[in-house]
Formats: C-alpha cells, structure tokens, sequence
C-alpha cells in the first residue's frame, strides 16, 4: 500500500480555503483512478506549539506506481491545477510505501 499525503500550510483566507477545498476540490480529488480511500481534516495540531499547518489530506493506493499514474491521468493533472484557487498557503506534497 501507498500513501500520499498533502500539508497545507495556513492559508491568507481560512473561511475560503475551507469551502472551496470542500464544496470543489475534495469532489475532483474523490475521481482520482485507482485510489483506495482518502481522508482530510483541518485540525492538525502539534505536539509542541502551534501546528504550522492548517489542513491534511491521505490517499492510499495499491502501488507507487498506481499513484503515479492517478497523478499523471488527466483528472490527477485537474487536482493539481486546482490547488492554487484556495491553497494560498502552498502545499508539501509527500508520498511514502506504508510499512510491513
């Protein structure tokens, strides 16, 4: 199993981020060919402090290589178009096989 994950940083407008990200984008990412499950949530913390992001999401995936050709589909390639009409923040993009 694969799984990607994706870390939003704070965005300049929370309120947006939050409805876009739900109403829109979570729609488009839910297409993604291949994937086994997803999950997000806007409360991240941190152990210590104060968490320097505002939003996760997870997608699992049977393979690195079944992820990248989700990425690489024409609906993967409309996810990440997508990401700068509500993540004024950025986004780090991690992807990683899940432990035996």
């Amino acid at each position: 199993m694969h799984r990607l994950t994706v870390l939003y940083p704070h965005p300049v407008d929370p309120d947006h981020f939050r409805d876009y990200y739900t109403s829109v984008h979570l729609q488009l990412a839910a297409k993604l060919p291949g994937m086994r499950a997803m999950r997000h949530s806007f409360d991240v913390s941190a152990v210590d402090g104060e968490s320097p992001y505002f939003a996760i999401w997870e997608a699992e995936f049977d393979s690195v290589e079944a992820m990248g050709k989700a990425m690489e589909s024409p609906q993967g390639h409309a996810v990440v178009a997508d990401v700068p009409n509500y993540a004024t923040g950025g986004a780090h993009v991690l992807h990683f096989r899940l432990g035996d």
